[in-house]
């Protein structure tokens, strides 16, 4: 989906915490939809409309350049069809955010038992059409097949600990050239850097703004006569799950997770989740926040319309 992924991401680390629990009944927030936002729709031609069946088109499109592309390297690959993972998450990215999803799954860090044993089900019952082959082969010539296949991946230094390596199609092996074949030169982010920097730092003045922070204080009191007096401000709930999630790994990090530990967490993920989206319900929280977003984005293009303009031409020339 070109950039428009990497827009959705930076919003969403700003907004996710805010907006998850306490948006399904909310009539004013149903009038702002985040894929309408303004920079959504201003930014909208570098990713066009998405449709799950194009998108599945698309990547059988793609996985048969890679097979092209592995015979002229030598190697057999049968091309994956991507139709089989089509609808698998429909059903339930229709009722994300819903009270009937969050009293089921919380913020959606844990998983229940059955979670768990319908994800095996699914894993075993993919089929792998490229396994046996591979598995013929030597174990020089597997890692020849997977660096052909993928490109010889980069070393932790290469890596980076600032997370500033950036992809680069003509060494990621023929996934990176079919890739490039079917999107194109995309808009190189260092590039653009500053843009995506200034992007960054809007969605994160939005977590300050007068609106939100008095929000916030009215949250933390309804919480408070919930039983969870120790929140501050809504994202502080999610947070709490997800640092005690990663305090239950990092001490298994050698044995494994406690599963008493994980299940005792998910019962507090579920409560506080619903106590999180009954107060935000009652509040209008999702309505507020993303109307703050809303006019942030806007004055955004006015002061960036430049910057934005110029990502969009590189964008468009790259296709």
């Amino acid at each position: 989906m070109r950039h428009r992924s990497l827009l959705t991401a930076i919003a969403t680390a700003a907004f996710l915490s805010l907006t998850l629990a306490g948006c399904s009944g909310d009539k004013t927030a149903a009038k702002l939809d985040p894929a309408e936002s303004p920079l959504s729709k201003y930014m909208s031609s570098m990713y066009g409309d998405y449709d799950e069946d194009s998108m599945t088109a698309q990547q059988n499109e793609q996985e048969e350049l890679v097979a092209t592309c592995m015979a002229d390297e030598g190697f057999d690959y049968v091309p994956v069809d991507n139709s089989q993972y089509s609808g698998m998450m429909s059903d339930d990215s229709e009722e994300y955010g819903t009270e009937k999803w969050v009293s089921e799954n919380g913020y959606g860090m844990s998983q229940s038992p059955e979670q768990l044993a319908e994800q095996q089900e699914q894993s075993e019952a993919y089929v792998d059409p490229n396994q046996d082959y591979v598995m013929s082969l030597s174990e020089s010539e597997q890692t020849a097949y997977y660096e052909v296949l993928y490109g010889v991946q980069p070393t932790e230094e290469e890596m980076g600990e600032d997370g500033s390596y950036e992809y680069n199609w003509e060494t990621s092996g023929c996934q990176g050239f079919a890739s490039h074949e079917i999107n194109g030169d995309q808009p190189s982010q260092e590039d653009h850097a500053a843009l995506y920097d200034a992007m960054s730092a809007m969605y994160e003045e939005a977590q300050s703004s007068p609106t939100l922070v008095a929000l916030d204080a009215e949250w933390a009191t309804c919480m408070a006569d919930a039983g969870y007096a120790t929140f501050l401000k809504k994202a502080d709930a999610q947070e709490s799950i997800s640092n005690e999630q990663n305090a239950i790994y990092e001490s298994g990090a050698e044995t494994g997770p406690d599963e008493q530990a994980l299940a005792d967490l998910r019962e507090k993920e579920l409560a506080v989740a619903m106590a999180d989206f009954t107060c935000a319900e009652d509040l209008d929280y999702t309505a507020a926040s993303m109307k703050v977003q809303f006019d942030l984005e806007e004055q955004f293009i006015t002061d960036h319309k430049s910057e934005l303009d110029a990502l969009i031409a590189d964008s468009e020339q790259g296709k």
